[in-house]
């Protein structure tokens, strides 16, 4: 019984250590994403050299482009499966990590109030303020507990698309501080004595010594519902291009989709953290009151938020077609577009941010006249000549009737194109 025992589990290990490739296995995820985009770009670098393809397609260019499309196409889908696997397996092993940082902030206070009280020694003050960061990693614990399978602590801050989004960062970043700062308050009230005492307390939670930061705060917390619907419906309208991320990344909170750093983002990031720095500092000296955030520093966070909402309003825009052309290359002779022949579609926003993977640019669909046709990935080494966010091209199939046929992109966001119309010729 006992080698039965020790058979299954050294099976158990076999398939479920650091080398396993199952979707399901947060152990292995990792290892089998990884695994899955080399063999990709192996594939696709390959295919890029000519090497790899059948004697059957070779004589033929349009077939070859077709098979290695389709061929690179289901790889890629194997990757996409591992990536979304490994994401999830991240977000659950991500709760643990979370809570550590929250209980690792809370033994750092505790040692910044220990050497801090050598000399002018240990106050209320100092026992409220623990206390109240113990009650907020206690209450953030079980957040995390009960959101294990999405993040833990980052859950709320996560969002539809997958992303770490800046707006609600920055909102929670400003709700937590005040939590802790009105536990403060509750802690000290509580272990007051006096009359006085309890009174100067009472009197520190006026608006008049905390308008500053309760400003802040309101206007923080609407930024982050209203980007929230300004982007669901934009999306809505076909005015905003979104895909889904395999997992968040901390990247997020400073990039655009497609990982490049955005201004907006940027100084709305960094505007507000020194900002709750500088409420911090003033709550540690005055831990009988609200932290009395000055007007002036006050306007510039909201200013850095209107700058930040602007931002959102801006971004995106539906792609366009600007021109279909008929496909030559070096020794044709020039002529219409008949059925067969390649059409190139020239325009703009074919690639929406955050979808420059094989998975995404295989999506990608062109719809001439009641044909849908599925735009073929051209590998060359490093990436992909075709399809690219301003140029595309896909042949003209045969079941296109000839005369005037409509043209229009579908991106692999879903949004689709004004129709663009051309001569087809028999």
């Amino acid at each position: 019984m006992a080698v039965q025992e020790a058979g299954r589990g050294s099976a158990a290990w076999g398939a479920h250590g650091g080398g396993c490739t199952c979707g399901d296995c947060p152990h292995g995820a990792r290892a089998g994403h990884r695994r899955a985009v080399a063999e990709f770009l192996l594939k696709r670098d390959e295919f890029a050299a000519g090497q790899g393809l059948p004697a059957a397609v070779a004589h033929s260019a349009s077939a070859s482009r077709q098979w290695v499309s389709e061929e690179l196409t289901q790889s890629a889908e194997l990757v996409a499966e591992r990536g979304r696997a490994e994401g999830e397996a991240w977000l659950a092993r991500l709760w643990g990590r979370t809570t550590g940082v929250v209980w690792g902030l809370v033994v750092a206070l505790l040692l910044v109030q220990a050497f801090t009280a050598i000399g002018a020694g240990w106050t209320s003050a100092r026992t409220a303020g623990l206390l109240a960061a113990l009650v907020t990693a206690a209450a953030l614990t079980a957040a995390s507990w009960f959101h294990r399978a999405r993040g833990g602590a980052l859950a709320p801050v996560i969002g539809e698309d997958n992303r770490l989004s800046t707006s609600r960062a920055v909102a929670g970043a400003w709700v937590l501080f005040m939590a802790y700062a009105v536990l403060v308050l509750a802690g000290r009230l509580a272990a007051a004595s006096g009359h006085r005492e309890r009174d100067a307390l009472i009197a520190g939670l006026e608006l008049g010594r905390g308008a500053g930061v309760v400003t802040v705060l309101a206007v923080v917390s609407a930024i982050a519902v209203l980007v929230r619907r300004v982007v669901g419906v934009r999306v809505l309208g076909q005015r905003l291009q979104k895909v889904r991320a395999h997992r968040p990344r901390a990247a997020d909170l400073l990039t655009d989709d497609a990982g490049r750093g955005t201004f907006a983002d940027i100084q709305y990031v960094v505007i507000g953290g020194v900002a709750l720095l500088f409420a911090a500092v003033r709550l540690a000296r005055r831990p009988d009151q609200l932290p009395d955030l000055p007007w002036g520093l006050a306007v510039v966070v909201l200013v850095s938020a209107a700058t930040y909402l602007a931002g959102k309003y801006a971004e995106g825009g539906r792609p366009v077609i600007l021109s279909v052309v008929r496909a030559r290359e070096a020794g044709d002779l020039d002529g219409p577009i008949r059925t067969g022949d390649d059409i190139e579609i020239r325009g703009a926003g074919f690639v929406p941010p955050g979808a420059q993977g094989a998975d995404r640019l295989s999506r990608m669909v062109v719809r001439i006249g009641a044909v849908h046709v599925h735009v073929p990935l051209v590998p060359v080494s490093g990436g992909f000549s075709n399809p690219t966010d301003a140029v595309l091209t896909v042949p003209v199939p045969a079941d296109v009737e000839p005369g005037r046929v409509e043209v229009q992109v579908v991106t692999a966001a879903g949004v689709e194109t004004g129709r663009y119309t051309i001569d087809v010729t028999e």
